[in-house]
């Protein structure tokens, strides 16, 4: 009996970098509590990612974890396996952990951008500017490929596979270029004031913002595009989407 009781009070938690403000905590709270679970979601806040050896070994009934920035590419080298989804991406932000304690890594994330971008997507949304190139931009990366949506990234710095800097963006770039999606942690939280800096003049009511911020609910990206009457979409649904997947996840037998 003990045993049993044992194995439903499960947890769960996000590992990441200063996550006080966590999405995920709050969500899977609420998703206990209304279904009247008796799991428990926690914050892992590491200085690097060497300590998730620690936190697996002291922490029981441990089944899941969510993996958010800067984490989601450095945590691949660690893990047993890893989804030939989430290898093609080259990004993890789901872990699930066996009974024996192996690390099986997923990526969720593609699969909320996919879902929270289709319904808006018309015929003439073919290309696409990705302003990052952290583990998030991966996985944004590959819903466009299978969204059939060419894109180029934007960086600060030269780097393998980056099309343009900050500084080489003009308006006929922005204009030929239909959905923005940023990547960035530009304008999250108390930085509220910060914005990408692209040529917001360029924007048009064909446009798609996408921020992956969703705190504050309106950054200045997307309040930006707002201005210029373009379609503006935060990051919660995507969050919303991609936390409903890893649960089925860490509950797949």
């Amino acid at each position: 009996m003990d045993n049993e009781q044992d194995k439903s009070k499960l947890k769960f938690g996000l590992v990441g970098r200063n996550i006080s403000y966590s999405f995920s905590r709050g969500y899977f709270a609420k998703k206990f509590e209304s279904e009247a679970l008796p799991h428990s979601y926690v914050n892992f806040d590491l200085q690097s990612i060497s300590e998730l050896d620690e936190i697996i070994k002291n922490t029981p009934n441990l089944k899941g974890l969510n993996v958010t920035i800067p984490y989601k590419e450095e945590v691949m080298p660690l893990l047993d396996n890893v989804d030939k989804r989430a290898r093609k991406i080259g990004a993890v932000n789901t872990i699930k952990i066996t009974r024996y304690q192996n690390l099986i890594g997923y990526n969720t994330d593609y699969y909320g951008f996919k879902k929270s971008l289709e319904p808006h997507l018309k015929k003439y949304h073919k290309r696409a500017l990705i302003l990052g190139t952290g583990g998030a931009s991966k996985a944004i990366a590959y819903a466009l490929k299978k969204l059939k949506i060419q894109f180029d990234y934007v960086s600060r710095s030269e780097k393998e596979g980056v099309k343009f800097l900050y500084s080489d963006l003009t308006d006929d770039i922005i204009s030929s270029y239909p959905i923005i999606i940023n990547c960035t942690p530009i304008g999250t939280f108390p930085n509220v004031n910060e914005c990408p800096d692209i040529p917001y003049d360029a924007i048009t009511e064909k446009h798609i913002l996408f921020d992956l911020i969703y705190n504050p609910e309106q950054t200045k990206f997307l309040s930006c595009g707002d201005i210029k009457g373009a379609t503006t979409i935060n990051g919660l649904e995507m969050l919303e989407l991609q936390a409903e997947k890893s649960w089925k996840i860490w509950n797949k037998t």
